[in-house]
């Protein structure tokens, strides 16, 4: 599998394009948003020969679901997201007035991620892992074979998301990176939403959220 990251909108969030053999591909979190940041993104799949097939979002703020019509409007792909976190999509307007970020047509959600186990293109196929927290909905997306992790905002390098935005919560965002993150192992390498790629190993030593947790006994809500 290969892996193209820009880097769109204000608030500075990776968009990832991920493609095979097949030059079938899938855009996860496409921030794209402003005409000038649809022509980055359309450059690229047209130069590496892509066929886009699908635009999957970890979760549903707003900085990560800009670009997700215009995929919709100029390749006739569907959107997948958890339905858990449509609420966000339906905020998005208000959400993004908070940041100074105007906010165009949110899409509608074509696949919800609650009811798949996967996603597929070409003959890639990426786990749906449930890790709630910085959103309800909040999934990260994992391809076995490359061991490439995409975490949206769960997990950064030596940080985590934040969990004061509605429908956050600390103690849910922590049960999902030890529980379904860290077990993954050391050597997976970590794409998140915002900032530098990482590796689970990496923050088992050095993430001061998961260094703390890990060294100390917590209590999480049942």
């Amino acid at each position: 599998m290969k892996i193209a990251c820009l880097q769109f909108n204000p608030i500075e969030e990776n968009t990832y394009v991920v493609w095979d053999d097949t030059a079938e591909c899938a855009v996860i979190d496409a921030g794209n948003s402003s005409p000038r940041e649809d022509a980055a993104l359309d450059d690229l799949i047209a130069r590496h020969g892509l066929k886009p097939v699908l635009a999957v979002n970890t979760h549903g703020h707003f900085d990560h679901t800009l670009g997700v019509q215009h995929l919709r409007e100029r390749y006739g792909i569907p959107f997948a997201l958890s339905g858990k976190d449509r609420f966000l999509l339906e905020n998005a307007r208000t959400s993004g007035s908070v940041f100074g970020v105007k906010i165009g047509a949110m899409p509608a959600i074509d696949r919800d991620l609650d009811t798949l186990e996967e996603v597929c293109f070409g003959h890639t196929t990426l786990r749906v892992i449930p890790v709630p927290g910085h959103t309800p909905g909040h999934v990260a997306l994992y391809e076995p074979q490359s061991k490439a992790l995409f975490t949206g905002d769960t997990l950064f390098r030596e940080s985590i998301g934040r969990t004061d935005l509605p429908g956050g919560d600390y103690s849910w965002i922590m049960r999902s990176i030890l529980d379904r993150i860290l077990p993954l192992g050391d050597d997976v390498h970590v794409y998140p939403g915002h900032g530098p790629e990482t590796t689970i190993g990496h923050e088992t030593l050095y993430n001061p959220f998961v260094v703390e947790v890990l060294n100390h006994e917590v209590n999480y809500r049942d």
